[in-house]
């Protein structure tokens, strides 16, 4: 009697071990924690991004000669077979600049889009008459790595977007991602730079980087108390076996 109570007493610590490495806190995977304490909305200008080296760039050109507009655009049919998946766009190169058919090399370097536009359509205004100009970024891309439902490379058209957007691609964090601890690397000029967000802060958004831009790359961590959600698999599935393999022993009346 005194071996099968034993051997209960272990079931039922092996059994308190499994909810323990299986439970996560609920503060740990919930986002703005301190919600309640925020009194004032929080201000953070979208500020337009700048046109950076090695950054893609539609631009189309209207004008009432549509031989004019043929010369100057690429056509459909070309725009989409050439590119793949993406669109044909102009890349900017280390410099800033484009190579602009006709006109050449024009600057656009640290200049908005629309900033871009003004100075090619200045730039054509030998060749074209009262020419309009829009300019778009395409192919942004971020990186996603880590405790995320996919990972990958993903791309989307805005000129930037928030964190909370930039992890919707990948289908948002795991159960065992550090909402804590989320690295963000940005090339800033000729530097790579480490950024730490904390998204259980619900002051993020006035922070200088909510806003995630394309090629940055964002890591999440996984919990401190869980190295990863593979190796708590393990743990539990092994704590699991055992403590089933002896429930069975007992309950089978096998001596020890």
């Amino acid at each position: 009697m005194k071996k099968k109570t034993n051997i209960r007493n272990l079931c039922g610590v092996l059994l308190i071990m499994f909810f323990i490495i299986s439970c996560v806190p609920m503060k740990d995977l919930t986002y703005f924690n301190d919600i309640n304490e925020l009194k004032e909305p929080v201000v953070n200008p979208k500020i337009q991004k700048t046109i950076l080296p090695f950054d893609k760039l539609y631009i189309k050109i209207l004008s009432t000669d549509a031989q004019t507009s043929q010369i100057f655009n690429f056509s459909e049919e070309i725009r989409y077979s050439n590119a793949g998946n993406g669109i044909l766009g102009y890349n900017v190169d280390e410099a800033g600049n484009i190579n602009f058919p006709f006109a050449g090399k024009i600057n656009v370097g640290s200049l908005t889009t629309s900033e871009a536009a003004v100075k090619i359509q200045t730039a054509l205004g030998v060749y074209v008459t009262n020419p309009s100009v829009t300019v778009k970024f395409i192919d942004n891309q971020i990186s996603l790595l880590g405790e995320v439902e996919h990972q990958g490379a993903f791309t989307f058209s805005q000129d930037k977007i928030n964190v909370y957007e930039a992890l919707a691609l990948g289908g948002g964090l795991t159960r065992y991602g550090d909402r804590k601890n989320i690295i963000l690397i940005r090339q800033e000029g000729d530097k790579i730079m480490h950024h730490n967000l904390n998204l259980s802060d619900s002051k993020i958004a006035g922070k200088k980087y909510y806003y995630i831009l394309p090629n940055d790359v964002i890591i999440i961590e996984p919990l401190k108390s869980i190295s990863s959600s593979y190796q708590n698999n393990t743990y539990t599935t092994i704590l699991t076996s055992i403590t089933t393999l002896i429930a069975v022993l007992l309950f089978t009346n096998v001596r020890f």
